[in-house]
C-alpha cells in the first residue's frame, strides 16, 4: 500500500453523505441547529450579566434547565418510541423558533427583563430534550447497517462546525448589532432546520410502540441497566467527564496561572479543533471491531492528556495537550454512538437515546462542580492533573467491573448480529 492510499485511507467515510437523502437533509438541519444554537449559547450569559451584573445570575440558567433537561429527556424518548420522528422534529423545532423569537422581543424591548429569560430558558431546555431523542433515533434508519460507524463521524463534524463557527458569528452580532439580532440569526437558523426536518419521508412507529408511560421509561432503563455492554458506553463516558472535565477552570488557567487572559477564546476551542481534526481522519475506525475496547482507551487517553495539561510548564504545552484531550474525546464519542446505533432495537432506540442524551449532559455538569470545588480547597493545576489520572484510573476500574463491555466485539455480539440481520433487507433514507 502507497503513502497517498494510507492517508486516503483516514479520510472520513462521506458514503452516507453521498448515497442517503434523509441523511443529509438530518446532517444540515443538524449543523445549521447547532450553528444558531451557539449564537445563543453566547448571547443569552452575556444578556443576563449586562442586566444583573452577578455571576451566579448567569450559573443559575443552567440549574434552571436541568430539571426540563431530566424529565423531558426521558419523555421524548418514550415519545420518540411512539409517535413518528419527523412529526417531533418538526413540532419541537417550531416550538424552538417561538420560544427564541420571544427572546428577541425581550431584547428588543427598552427595559429588557431578566425573569422571562429563566423562563423561556427553562421552555426552550424542554423543547431541544423533546427534540434529541427523535434526531439520534431517527439516525439509523437513515443509512444502511454498514454505514452507522460513518454516519455516526459524519453528525459528529456536523456539531463540531456549528460549535467553532456559532460563537464566532455570536460574538461579531454582539458587538456589532446587540444581544436582540443574535436571537433573529437562531429563529432563521431554526427555521431552516425545522424545514430540513420536514422535507424528510415519515418514518412510522413500529408495530410493538407503547403509548408514553413511566413503565415504558423504566423498561428503557431496565433494558440499558441488563445490557452490560451498553452500560459501558454510558458509565465510562460519565467517569471521565465527572472527573476529568477543566472547563470551568479555564478563566483562572489563563489569569492566574500564566497570565495571558487575552488566550482564553483559544482554549475554549482547542478541544473542538481536535474532535474535528479526530473526525476528518476518523477512516480508520472502521476497521476496529472491538468498540468497548477503542471507547476505554480513548476515554483514558482523555484524561492522561487532561492530567499532563494540568502540570504543562507552558500555556503552549497545555493548548497541545488539550487538542489532543478533544481528539480523544471524539474517538471515544464515534465508538459510543456505533455501539447504540448498531445493537439498540428500533421500537427501544428513542427511550435509550434519552438515558443517553442524560449520560453525556450530566456527567460535565457534576464535573465542573467537582473542579470547581477541588480548585478552590487546592489548587487549579492540582484540580485538572488530579481529575485526570482520576479518570485514567476510573475508566480502568469500570473495565474489570464491566468485562463485557471490553469483550464487546461487533463482528459477534448477539445484538449487533440480530440488528444486522433484521437491517439486511430494509431500504435505507
Amino acid at each position: 500500500m502507497t503513502w497517498r492510499e494510507r492517508v486516503a485511507g483516514l479520510r472520513v467515510d462521506t458514503t452516507p453523505l453521498r448515497q442517503s437523502r434523509d441523511f443529509r437533509l438530518l446532517f444540515w438541519a443538524g449543523t445549521v441547529f447547532y450553528l444558531g444554537g451557539m449564537v445563543t449559547y453566547v448571547a443569552l450569559p452575556y444578556q443576563l450579566y449586562t442586566l444583573t451584573g452577578s455571576n451566579f445570575a448567569v450559573g443559575a440558567l443552567g440549574i434552571v434547565e436541568l430539571v426540563p433537561l431530566v424529565v423531558f429527556g426521558l419523555y421524548g424518548g418514550a415519545l420518540a418510541d411512539h409517535v413518528d420522528r419527523r412529526r417531533m422534529l418538526v413540532l419541537a423545532g417550531a416550538a424552538q423558533v417561538v420560544l427564541t423569537g420571544l427572546l428577541a422581543v425581550n431584547a428588543f424591548l427598552p427595559d429588557p427583563r431578566a425573569w422571562p429569560i429563566y423562563v423561556l430558558g427553562a421552555l426552550l431546555a424542554a423543547a431541544q430534550s423533546l427534540q434529541r431523542p427523535s434526531k439520534e433515533a431517527l439516525e439509523p434508519r437513515t443509512v444502511e447497517h454498514g454505514q452507522i460507524m460513518a454516519a455516526s463521524a459524519l453528525s459528529s463534524l456536523g456539531v463540531q462546525v456549528g460549535l467553532l463557527a456559532g460563537p464566532a458569528v455570536g460574538g461579531v452580532l454582539l458587538a456589532a448589532f446587540g444581544v436582540g439580532w443574535c436571537f433573529v440569526v437562531n429563529v432563521a437558523a431554526l427555521l431552516v432546520a425545522t424545514a430540513l426536518f420536514a422535507a424528510l419521508r415519515p418514518y412510522p412507529v413500529t408495530d410493538r410502540s407503547n403509548p408514553p408511560s413511566l413503565r415504558g421509561i423504566a423498561e428503557g432503563v431496565g433494558y440499558a441497566l441488563r445490557r452490560r455492554d451498553l452500560l459501558g458506553t454510558y458509565v465510562v463516558d460519565m467517569v471521565a467527564m465527572f472527573l476529568a472535565m477543566p472547563t470551568v477552570l479555564y478563566p483562572a488557567l489563563v489569569e492566574d496561572v500564566f497570565d495571558q487572559p487575552a488566550l482564553l477564546g483559544l482554549l475554549y476551542s482547542v478541544g473542538t479543533i481536535g474532535s474535528l481534526l479526530a473526525t476528518l481522519t476518523s477512516g480508520w475506525t472502521r476497521h476496529v471491531h472491538h468498540h468497548g475496547r477503542a471507547v476505554m482507551v480513548a476515554a483514558m487517553a482523555w484524561g492522561a492528556a487532561v492530567a499532563a495539561a494540568g502540570v504543562a510548564p507552558s500555556i503552549v504545552w497545555v493548548l497541545v495537550l488539550l487538542t489532543l484531550a478533544g481528539a480523544a474525546d471524539m474517538i471515544s464519542g464515534i465508538f459510543r454512538s456505533t455501539v447504540w446505533n448498531q445493537t439498540i432495537p428500533d421500537h427501544m432506540r428513542g427511550r435509550l437515546a434519552g438515558i443517553e442524551m442524560l449520560s453525556y449532559s450530566l456527567g460535565p455538569l457534576g464535573g465542573q462542580a467537582r473542579a470547581g470545588l477541588v480548585a478552590d480547597a487546592w489548587t487549579v493545576r492540582g484540580s485538572i492533573a488530579s481529575g485526570g489520572l482520576l479518570c485514567v484510573v476510573g475508566v480502568g476500574a469500570v473495565g474489570l467491573w464491566l468485562r463485557d463491555f471490553w469483550a464487546y466485539d461487533e463482528r459477534t455480539d448477539e445484538h449487533a448480529v440480530r440488528e444486522r440481520e433484521l437491517r439486511a433487507g430494509q431500504p435505507a433514507g
